[in-house]
């Protein structure tokens, strides 16, 4: 079963961002190849529904974030030889004749460029298999049998192992002599590029997890467990967000006994930055990778929505309020299904007036908690909708981001406290940016008369 998310929780996640931008994405990808870095994104595009399969990943990362092959810093060669390996024209082969005049017959179909290209892919493909070769045999003492990259292991020591690569694995890859070069290319070219191919995949994948465990020692990121029991658990310690330079980090646990939190709190306090960051979490977990906390256990998810950073959608002729009805209409639907769901709403209806706003956080908070498979954060600034919740559903936790007052000016720690907020600064916020005088002193300007004004005869 795929993992089900959407276009917008990853644009809230900040999962892929805008070219050129920091993201997730970029933060972890430390791949030296192309191949590599297409295969990470792919796994960001697709993570995982399958306990089994997270599972498997995180032990492929351990095990490669301590066994780095230096090979991959010549990337330029891996860009070699896939381009060679591209060239399937077969009268672009070498051939024994190729050589005086029968090379300059050949040059219209095929150049001198196509030529040494191809005498480099045939160097390049020389080098990675006696590389590959070597590291493989490093590897092999230290799988165990029942290790996930086991079967891989075993492909790769097929295909190098086949009688007809043996002259690619002996001959020196720095001097080639023409004959082996004409027997080379029409060994990895042609007869074995689909197995070459293969070996180019398994190396990317290598790729993928040397760069992820290379930035989880850089980041002191962790690993996180995946639990069957119980069977429905967020537990995170120290949980932070790993695009920021001085992050805060927080506890946070969700379980089958309470499976909402409502979090208050004053605009400025954190609330949207808390709660990318249990998502980033939670959406990297179910890759398999590590996470910007100090621990982690977490049930395994059917899938992850969040709802941070709704936009009107003025092409549809959608307002906000309406399109935050249709965003949580979505998820409704999500848990309808049955699915075991991760959902997140920052400021739930703030698109509408304060009475509808009131009643429609107390109305979804308390049908999203019943449905008890599932875990829900919902953050809001309207305390009372709270208070009134806190009464009637034992299933629902309460904690507030406070805001402290230094003097007359507001200062936010951004951890997590027990309660509900009761927080009322925006009015000092108001007064400390002399918007009410700015607006006094521009009234007093229109209504004062002007000097040079005189009165016009009838």
């Amino acid at each position: 079963m795929n993992f089900y998310t959407d276009r917008q929780t990853i644009d809230d996640l900040n999962i892929f961002g805008k070219r050129g931008k920091q993201s997730v994405y970029v933060l972890f990808n430390r791949t030296y190849t192309k191949g590599g870095a297409e295969l990470l994104e792919h796994m960001f595009r697709h993570p995982l529904a399958d306990i089994t399969a997270i599972n498997e990943r995180i032990q492929c990362i351990r095990l490669f974030a301590e066994r780095p092959w230096d090979f991959f810093q010549h990337h330029d060669l891996f860009d070699i030889l896939s381009l060679y390996l591209s060239m399937r024209d077969t009268r672009s082969r070498l051939l024994h004749t190729d050589n005086g005049l029968t090379r300059t017959l050949n040059n219209i179909v095929k150049p001198d460029t196509d030529l040494q290209m191809i005498k480099k892919g045939i160097q390049a493909g020389a080098r990675f298999l006696q590389e590959l070769k070597a590291f493989s045999d490093r590897l092999e003492t230290d799988l165990s049998a029942t290790h996930p990259w086991k079967k891989s292991q075993a492909g790769i020591r097929h295909l190098l192992q086949h009688p007809d690569l043996q002259l690619v694995l002996q001959v020196s890859h720095k001097q080639i002599p023409f004959e082996k070069q004409v027997v080379i290319d029409q060994l990895l070219r042609f007869r074995f590029n689909d197995e070459m191919q293969k070996l180019l995949n398994y190396c990317f994948e290598m790729d993928v997890y040397m760069s992820v465990g290379k930035l989880a020692a850089i980041k002191d990121f962790v690993f996180p467990e995946p639990v069957t029991i119980p069977k429905n658990l967020l537990e995170l310690k120290g949980v932070y967000h790993p695009e920021l330079e001085k992050p805060i980090a927080n506890d946070l646990r969700l379980d089958e006994e309470q499976n909402l939190l409502f979090l208050t709190g004053a605009n400025m306090a954190g609330k949207s930055t808390f709660m990318k960051s249990v998502g980033i979490a939670l959406y990297l977990a179910h890759m398999g990778f590590p996470v910007p906390a100090a621990s982690m256990r977490f049930s395994v998810r059917d899938g992850l929505l969040t709802t941070i950073n709704l936009s009107d959608n003025l092409n549809m002729g959608f307002s906000h309020f309406y399109s935050e009805a249709r965003r949580v209409k979505l998820m409704a639907a999500a848990l309808k299904k049955g699915l075991n769901m991760f959902l997140l709403i920052d400021e739930l209806f703030r698109g509408t007036n304060v009475k509808d706003a009131h009643d429609g956080t107390i109305a979804i908070s308390a049908g999203f908690a019943k449905k008890r498979n599932s875990c829900y954060i919902i953050s809001t600034h309207i305390m009372e909708a709270g208070e009134q919740l806190a009464r009637n559903y034992p299933q629902i936790s309460f904690y507030f981001l406070p805001t402290r007052m230094e003097g007359h000016m507001p200062v936010y720690p951004r951890i997590l406290e027990k309660g509900i907020s009761a927080d009322r600064h925006g009015m000092v916020i108001i007064h400390n940016e002399g918007i009410i005088e700015m607006l006094n002193a521009a009234a007093k300007k229109i209504q004062s008369p002007q000097k040079n004004d005189h009165a016009v005869p009838c």
